[in-house]
């Protein structure tokens, strides 16, 4: 039987560093479901899609594949066999991808890829709905989150270091902005599960963070032996 851990919550709350980390020291495969739904928002942007139109986001969704594979221990997502990490962390990849997930025909195509995963495989998945739709008998679920000006900070700091100007109060409404479209999407709304564990980071370093949630009493259940990343290779088409 595989062990699963959902962790769930806003952007910017760090769910994609925590998880790699927890995922490490535990020996779990991770599995960046917002990778996914921002390279399938990548995919429309360069094809011009409106993320508004269902329809055309319904019918574009069988032109993408999305492949997640590890190369050197390292997660790769592939669009249509490009390499694409380098694209999905902007903030107009990022905007579009909380519009084109809330259609029906990506999220369910996707969640179901995700399940088919976690079956078989002890992971780590981070995303907005993991413990309360994708991985509802998660094992463990965290739900992560952060004031929206520590988030929006965390954010500005990043892409300063990066030499890209931008502007904290925009970035802070951003955020706030897309809390409510996904809180309030008619599709898997963002919400923390009853059974979860509620992590607020806004004070907390990653480490302490990591200790935490590492330290739970049931994420410190005995696990499988770590698994060789290197020798891991799967992949999550989106054919509708």
């Amino acid at each position: 039987m595989s062990f699963n851990v959902a962790i769930d919550g806003p952007a910017g709350a760090g769910k994609s560093t925590i998880a790699r980390a927890v995922a490490k020291k535990k020996g779990f495969i991770y599995v960046d479901t917002g990778a996914m739904y921002r390279a399938m928002a990548l995919f429309m942007l360069r094809e011009g899609v409106e993320p508004t139109d269902a329809a055309v986001i319904a019918d574009k969704c069988k032109e993408a594949d999305i492949t997640i594979q590890y190369v050197d221990g390292e997660q790769v997502v592939l669009l249509n066999g490009e390499n694409v990490n380098a694209y999905l962390r902007t903030e107009e990849v990022g905007n579009m991808a909380s519009n084109t997930s809330a259609q029906p025909a990506v999220r369910t195509k996707l969640v179901e890829l995700q399940q088919a995963l976690a079956a078989k495989s002890d992971v780590i998945m981070d995303g907005r709905d993991i413990g309360t739709v994708v991985l509802p008998n998660a094992q463990v679920k965290i739900y992560l989150t952060a004031s929206s000006m520590v988030r929006a900070r965390r954010r500005y700091d990043e892409l300063t270091a990066k030499g890209t100007q931008c502007n904290l109060e925009e970035i802070e409404k951003d955020i706030e902005d897309r809390d409510y479209r996904d809180m309030h999407r008619e599709t898997s709304p963002l919400k923390q599960a009853k059974d979860a564990v509620l992590v607020d980071s806004s004070e907390m370093n990653i480490d302490e963070v990591v200790e935490i949630i590492s330290n739970n009493s049931l994420t410190s259940t005995m696990l499988p032996e770590p698994v060789n990343l290197d020798e891991v290779s799967f992949t999550l088409s989106c054919y509708m």
